[in-house]
């Protein structure tokens, strides 16, 4: 049987401009640009809450963490910040599907500080956040769809090896 062929995905500097695709940063309500993008919520159900992830969830590499499947919400925005520890997130634009080896070139991550909040839009596909730095849980800030398991596609990636390196 032939190997899975493998992707790795070295995090990228997280800036507005590198964000774009996949959603937006918050800025200062001082800032002009405050108000440009606003949160969604198609079935009028934001929710605030807590949430964990930990690096027993996924597998481990020998250069970073395996992600074998992405998540999507079509109905919501959402919102996280890693509130405790350094966190990868890997995400891919709703435009692609995520089924076919070329649609793995759009996947892109990026390393969150504590504090560090960033929006994904409506579709966008994401994996994690989950801890890095020797972290092996991440407490994150979350708003999203109060039913986002009515909402919550996946794409199975397990038939590639792609390696979020850390």
């Amino acid at each position: 049987m032939p190997e899975a062929p493998t992707l790795t995905v070295t995090p990228e500097p997280l800036t507005a401009d590198a964000w774009a695709p996949f959603g937006w940063l918050p800025v200062p309500d001082t800032d002009p640009a405050d108000g440009d993008h606003t949160l969604q919520f198609t079935w009028a159900d934001a929710h605030l809450n807590t949430i964990e992830h930990r690096t027993d969830e996924v597998e481990s590499t020998g250069t970073g963490l395996r992600c074998a499947v992405m998540y999507r919400h079509e109905t919501h925005t959402q919102v996280l910040t890693p509130l405790d520890a350094h966190a990868v997130l890997a995400v891919a634009p709703a435009s692609v599907d995520l089924t076919a080896r070329e649609d793995l070139d759009a996947i892109r991550a990026f390393v969150l500080a504590p504090g560090e909040t960033i929006v994904l839009h409506r579709g966008t596909w994401h994996w994690g956040p989950f801890p890095v730095a020797g972290a092996t849980s991440v407490r994150l800030l979350n708003v999203q769809g109060m039913r986002y398991r009515d909402d919550n596609a996946s794409a199975d990636l397990s038939a590639f090896v792609v390696e979020i390196s850390s």
